[in-house]
């Protein structure tokens, strides 16, 4: 897969079958979509192409910035690239792009830009300048250029629109990453870099790497600790990572992603680690005391080598 960071900069000679979308989390109904993209575009000798945009547009015309999506730029191009998928493109969204008419939309972008021949949309998609043109524009507009529209279902979009939602809720307001990695078709995952921490867990032999995700748009999972696991020094290694306050030793109000990893004492600092998240084991609790934290931490990391031995023998 070839990816470009513009409309502009994507050249083929090779005409296209293009779909557009967010496509956030390229998740089990996502992957629907692509698959039919991919198939129509091999058959018929096209390329087959999404047209992708950041910052997501919410962002810039509304100025959301509470908006969280489940992967960064990074991460959803990494699963694109596993898809089969010929190219993708990840356009700059602002202002100015905004305000382009349905017209010059079709005719600069999808038709002479990317020598659309087909396109795969929604039914409900709309596009051009105030969202005013919608799927019957678009409909005309192929049969002036020459190029096919294929409706995505009302069914096939409310299943992405569901599992879309479904993961957002699952990890947000329930922490459950076994129904979000259900619906993904993959474990959630979060990158950051491991800075340095108060160094406490070390006192009570539960050393943590204190994760800093760069992306404030990257959605966190519930407050609480979670099963995880990690390619560390090109070995797979599982740990516990607490998500929250960490309110028995510290009275900030800060999040912190501290993992704590078994069977594994390398130094960590600077470098950037994938957390994929397995289960969730608990909520984030106050204990009265550093040495009821220890006991709890004790019970979590058996409980964790249990489910991690049931994994392996599934």
């Amino acid at each position: 897969m070839k990816k470009f960071d513009s409309i502009q900069s994507y050249n083929s000679n090779t005409s296209s079958v293009v779909t557009i979308g967010t496509f956030d989390g390229v998740h089990i109904g996502h992957r629907k979509i692509i698959d039919n993209l991919t198939e129509q575009a091999a058959a018929t000798g096209l390329n087959s192409v999404i047209l992708t945009f950041f910052p997501h547009p919410r962002m810039v015309l509304q100025k959301d910035v509470s908006i969280k999506l489940l992967n960064t730029i990074k991460e959803r191009t990494d699963i694109l690239s596993e898809t089969g998928l010929d190219h993708l493109i990840v356009h700059p969204f602002t202002k100015d792009f905004s305000r382009l008419t349905a017209i010059e939309f079709v005719r600069d972008v999808l038709v002479n830009q990317l020598k659309t021949k087909k396109i795969i949309i929604g039914y409900d998609h709309r596009f051009g300048r105030n969202r005013t043109a919608d799927i019957n524009d678009l409909i005309e507009f192929g049969k002036t250029f020459d190029f096919e529209v294929e409706q995505i279902s009302a069914e096939a979009l409310n299943d992405v629109a569901i599992s879309s939602t479904k993961i957002r809720n699952a990890l947000h307001n329930d922490g459950d990453v076994a129904k979000a990695n259900s619906y993904l078709g993959y474990e959630y995952t979060i990158e950051g870099t491991v800075i340095v921490g108060k160094g406490l867990g070390r006192t009570i032999q539960f050393p943590t790497a204190n994760i800093a995700v760069k992306e404030s748009y990257k959605l966190i999972p519930k407050d609480g600790v979670y099963l995880v696991s990690a390619t560390l020094n090109s070995e797979k290694v599982y740990g516990m990572t607490n998500i929250g306050q960490n309110p028995t030793v510290s009275d900030e109000d800060t999040k912190k992603i501290e993992t704590y990893f078994f069977d594994f004492d390398a130094d960590l600092y600077g470098k950037e680690i994938e957390l994929h998240f397995l289960k969730r084991l608990r909520n984030e609790v106050k204990f009265e005391s550093v040495a009821a934290l220890k006991e709890q931490l004790t019970k979590d990391k058996l409980q964790s080598l249990d489910l991690i031995k049931a994994y392996h023998n599934a």
